[in-house]
């Protein structure tokens, strides 16, 4: 049995900045796919795909402009940068070069991206930023975001809380650890409520009378509460 070809299969690997007669800028894009084109030739040649690949041409200074100009990464507030199947270093890179002009981004989407430091990056107007399911050991690793207020870090491999007091003078309001190894962590809710003071919910249930208590005085710290 054959399938019969899609006729959008000759550019399932090109962005759309390669895409000839349009006028699509990055901003426009809610979820785009922003990772470096796809196999080699030679790679496509041996799977029998080369004809989805157009050769690739020199590009002059000029064209490279233009292509920066219609990514326009710059003004985008709300962003899905999600599921983006890094697999290869140069890509890493690249994505880390979109994520450099986010400077007005103020909702940004990073799920299973398998990102493990963000530290060089700066998002100055970020105030919601969705990094589940990726590969961060510390807060240590985390993009600078100065404006965030709601955060959410769960299923990473975050060990300890160390590092978290870097965001005591945000306007964090909002925190999600859940499925970390630092959520097994003695006195847990307590520690995390004690470094921000202006934290109103944690995991997601809203700070409680027993999160308030000095750490080192609560008996409710010899309990183990099991949601």
């Amino acid at each position: 049995f054959a399938f019969s070809k899609l006729p959008s299969d000759s550019f399932k690997y090109l962005g759309w900045c390669d895409i000839e007669e349009h006028d699509v800028r990055g901003n426009h894009l809610h979820c785009p796919r922003v990772r470096e084109a796809g196999p080699s030739e030679e790679e496509l040649f041996f799977r029998g795909e080369a004809h989805t690949m157009k050769k690739r041409k020199q590009t002059t200074d000029t064209e490279q402009r233009q292509k920066k100009l219609q990514e326009n990464w710059e003004n985008c507030a709300e962003l899905n940068l999600s599921f983006q199947d890094l697999g290869d270093l140069y890509q890493v890179e690249n994505f880390k070069r979109i994520l450099r002009r986010l400077i007005r981004v103020e909702k940004l989407w990073l799920v299973d991206n398998s990102l493990t430091d963000l530290s060089a990056i700066r998002l100055p107007r970020c105030r919601e930023l969705n990094v589940n399911k990726n590969h961060f050991t510390s807060f240590k690793q985390l993009p600078k975001i100065p404006q965030i207020q709601h955060l959410s870090l769960a299923e990473n491999n975050i060990m300890t809380l160390s590092g978290i007091s870097d965001f005591r003078h945000t306007p964090l309001e909002s925190l999600i650890l859940k499925r970390n190894p630092c959520e097994f962590q003695e006195r847990y809710r307590q520690l995390v409520f004690s470094s921000l003071p202006n934290l109103k919910m944690l995991d997601g249930i809203p700070k409680l009378p027993e999160d308030c208590s000095p750490p080192d005085t609560s008996f409710f710290f010899k309990m183990c509460t099991i949601l």
